[in-house]
C-alpha cells in the first residue's frame, strides 16, 4: 500500500469510445485518493480543450509520496496510441495500447503501487480482431493472477454475481458443474464478508432452469448440480438460500432477506440489476489479490465526441473503489 493516501489507477479504455470523456469528466470531482489516469496524455488533452474543462497532467512517479486528488488535474501513466483516435471509429492498430493500459494497470496493482484499479470500457471486437483473446477484463485479469474470479455487479444495496461470466448460452449448462460453483460461493462469501464487510453474508443463488427446474421436468441441473453444492456448503457455515426461480427471486420481499444474488448466466441477472441501477451501477470483480471496479455500460460509439456522455457509472466505480482501498487499509491497521 502507498503513503497515507489511497492510490487509484483509472484507464481510459478504447479510445474512440467515451472512455475518455468520462475520465476527464471525473477529473473535474473532488475525491478523497490520489487519481492515476492510464491513457494517452494527447488524448486526454484533446477530449478536455473540445469540452472545455481544465485539465493539466503531472507524469505519475510511484516513488514519491502519494498526494490527494486536485479537481482539474490528473496524473497520468502515458500509453502512447498508435495513430490518433477518431472518436467513434475504431482502428485495430490502436489494439496493442489498449492492452498495454490494462497491463500497467494489473502490474500496479500486483506489486502495491495502485491500491485499487478502476477500468473504462474496452472493445472487444476490435482487440479480438486485433488477434488478442479477450473476452472481458475479467477474464484478462483473472488469467494474469492465474486464480478463479467472480463477475460482480451493484446498483446500490442490489448486488448480482454470475456463476458464468462471457459464455453462449447453449454452453452455460456445462459450464455449470459442482467445482466451479462451490468456488464461485466460496469466493463471493469471502469477499462480502472482508471487501463490503458484511460478517455473515445471505447469498441467494438461483437455480438454471425455469421454475428451478420444476423438480427435474424442466431440467436436472438443480438436483444433481446445485442442491448438492448449497447443502455441502451449508453445512459449512454458509447462509445460502435457494435454488430460487429466477423470476420470482428478484421480488423486494426475496431482496430484502439477502446480500447477494448468485445468478447462472450472464442474462439471468444482469438486465434486472441494469434496470434497477443503469448508469449507476459498477461491475467489481471478486477473488483478485486487489480491488478492481469497472463501469456498468460499454464503450458507446455512437455517443464519443458528442460531450453527452453520462459519467455516472464512472464516479461510482471511483467512489466505490476508493471507500473498498480505505476500508482495506483500516482493517489492516487493526
Amino acid at each position: 500500500m502507498s503513503g497515507a493516501v489511497a492510490r487509484i489507477a483509472v484507464t481510459s479504455g478504447e479510445p474512440a469510445g467515451i472512455g475518455p470523456e468520462l475520465l476527464v469528466r471525473l477529473a473535474q470531482q473532488a475525491q478523497p485518493a490520489q487519481l492515476i489516469a492510464i491513457a494517452d496524455p494527447d488524448v486526454l488533452v484533446q477530449v478536455a480543450g473540445a469540452l472545455k474543462l481544465p485539465l493539466t497532467l503531472s507524469v505519475f512517479d510511484a516513488d514519491t509520496e502519494a498526494l490527494p486528488h486536485r479537481v482539474g488535474h490528473l496524473f497520468v501513466r502515458p500509453v502512447a496510441l498508435s495513430q490518433p483516435a477518431r472518436p467513434g471509429q475504431l482502428d485495430v492498430i490502436n489494439a496493442p495500447a489498449v492492452i498495454a493500459m490494462l497491463t500497467a494497470a494489473a502490474d500496479g496493482a500486483e506489486r502495491g503501487v495502485f491500491d485499487a484499479i478502476v477500468t473504462a470500457p474496452v472493445q472487444k471486437s476490435v482487440l479480438n480482431d486485433a488477434g488478442y483473446r479477450f473476452s472481458g477484463h475479467t477474464e484478462f485479469l483473472a488469467d494474469r493472477v492465474g486464480r478463479e474470479v467472480v463477475m460482480l455487479l451493484a446498483a446500490g444495496d442490489l448486488r448480482v454475481a454470475l456463476a458464468t461470466t462471457h459464455l453462449p448460452l447453449r454452453a452455460v449448462p456445462d459450464a455449470i458443474r459442482d467445482d466451479r460453483l462451490e468456488c464461485t460461493l466460496r469466493i463471493l462469501h469471502a469477499d462480502l464478508r472482508d471487501k463490503f464487510a458484511l460478517p455473515h453474508p445471505r447469498i441467494v443463488v438461483l437455480g438454471l432452469n425455469p421454475h428451478a427446474g420444476e423438480g427435474g421436468h424442466l431440467g436436472r441441473e438443480e438436483i444433481e448440480v446445485i442442491v448438492p453444492v448449497l447443502e455441502r456448503l451449508r453445512g459449512q457455515g454458509l447462509d445460502l438460500r435457494g435454488p430460487l426461480p429466477a423470476d420470482t427471486a428478484f421480488l423486494p420481499r426475496e431482496l430484502a432477506r439477502c446480500d447477494a444474488v448468485l445468478a447462472m448466466y450472464h442474462d439471468q441477472g444482469l438486465p434486472v440489476l441494469k434496470h434497477a441501477g443503469f448508469g449507476h451501477a459498477v461491475n467489481i470483480t471478486l477473488g483478485l489479490p486487489y480491488i478492481r471496479t469497472s463501469v456498468d455500460h460499454g464503450t458507446a460509439l455512437d455517443l464519443a465526441g458528442l460531450g453527452v456522455a453520462d459519467p455516472g457509472s464512472l464516479f461510482a466505480a471511483t467512489a466505490l473503489a476508493i471507500d473498498l482501498a480505505l476500508r482495506q487499509r483500516a482493517s489492516m491497521r487493526i
